[in-house]
């Protein structure tokens, strides 16, 4: 450090892995973001270090501290710890509601000044989440007070993850067809594949997938799917008639299934890019979606009482209002038959007709892609936008 220059700003961000992939992607995105733009020191606590490895080969999983990408990653074993107030970050950060361990609470109200404790909620489409936006909740027994910070759609609320140079990488790699063929024949992808509708599939296991490689198979015009290792493992086996590893691929009639090895972050956004459907699942790969441009379909976290139902709902009304094709098709992927509205309720249960609608509506999916992602520019990016009101105690 050189004379007078002020130290960083510290922070720690707590995350409890129940959705595999989704809870720790948003919050490595989070993390690397925080540093390289804003050169926030970050500690990362993860109890769950083999799914992060997942999307970040280079993490070992035996080590309980390591520094990856100028962030230091502690393995989350327990609620145990004695803390004192010099362990502290400036601003503590718990990933939708996770119980950070007792002691370090108990060291943060040891703290002068103040230090700013965030709960970073998960993402919704739903009204109600504007007017919960950056209350505070007073602790019943120490003198702390934690913000609910919402991730959203509208000015109201935090925004959405996007890194500042996320667009004009966007935009290099879609000019320049090359660029993404050499990428798809990297993970495997033939010309024949690449000169079909290209569609990743990223899901949970309860998708209907055997339904949709049904009508895909018996379709006039080829699709290439893209699946990635690990992802509803028996359904694409069943498919395959083989263990779904990486490189297995089977063609049947119009429908050609390829496993691709689980890819990184950075490789995962130029997947998206260089398909021409994405099927995309929990909340980080379904805001990667729609950075990409591309049509999407989004397979909703489940929850109990089908209230992800109501989540999507309020979605698809902010996103498709005037795409009926997409919202029939997304309530029938997320198994919501019954309980579309208006228009596109008269959603066809035959797939075979679903499929067709969708499909001849892909133009003006692309065409709403765009419109949406402008608007969501406006709202400001999640990360600036959560530092600007951790500042704002300053």
């Amino acid at each position: 450090m050189q004379p007078n220059e002020k130290p960083a700003t510290s922070l720690a961000l707590f995350c409890k892995v129940v959705d595999n992939y989704g809870d720790i992607g948003i919050c490595w995105r989070l993390a690397r973001q925080l540093q390289d733009e804003h050169g926030i020191a970050v500690t990362l606590w993860v109890d769950d270090l083999r799914s992060f490895q997942r999307i970040c080969p280079p993490l070992a999983l035996d080590a309980e501290l390591q520094h990856v990408a100028g962030v230091t990653v502690r393995h989350w074993r327990d609620q145990d710890g004695v803390f004192a107030a010099a362990d502290i970050a400036d601003i503590v950060i718990e990933f939708f509601g996770c119980d950070i361990p007792p002691g370090y609470i108990a060291a943060m109200a040891e703290c002068q000044p103040r230090r700013v404790w965030l709960n970073l909620e998960g993402l919704s489409a739903e009204e109600w989440v504007e007017g919960c936006h950056t209350l505070p909740s007073s602790h019943p027994r120490l003198p702390l007070t934690k913000y609910f910070f919402f991730p959203g759609f509208t000015a109201r609320t935090g925004g959405l993850l996007c890194e500042a140079a996320l667009e004009q990488q966007r935009l290099r790699f879609q000019s320049d067809p090359a660029q993404a063929a050499g990428f798809l024949a990297q993970l495997g992808v033939t010309a024949a594949e690449m000169a079909a509708l290209k569609v990743s599939l990223f899901c949970y296991p309860q998708a209907p997938i055997a339904a949709l490689f049904d009508t895909w198979e018996h379709a006039e015009h080829a699709t290439a799917c893209l699946v990635p290792e690990g992802v509803a493992p028996e359904a694409i086996a069943a498919f395959l008639g083989a263990p779904a590893v990486a490189g297995a691929m089977r063609r049947r009639g119009s429908l050609s299934v390829r496993v691709l090895p689980f890819v990184a972050q950075p490789e995962y956004d130029k997947l998206l890019w260089a398909c021409d459907l994405n099927f995309v699942r929990g909340e980080d790969s379904v805001v990667r979606a729609q950075w990409a441009g591309k049509p999407f379909v989004w397979h909703i976290y489940p929850q109990d009482e089908n209230l992800h139902h109501v989540k999507l709902r309020a979605f698809l009304q902010r996103y498709a209002s005037e795409l009926d094709s997409l919202t029939a098709f997304s309530w029938r992927w997320n198994g919501a038959v019954g309980q579309t509205e208006g228009s596109s309720g008269k959603a066809q249960a035959d797939w075979s007709a679903l499929w067709l609608s969708f499909q001849s509506e892909m133009p003006d999916m692309v065409r709403r892609a765009a419109g949406w992602r402008r608007e969501m520019h406006e709202n400001g990016d999640l990360t600036g936008n959560l530092l600007a009101f951790a500042r704002s105690f300053c």
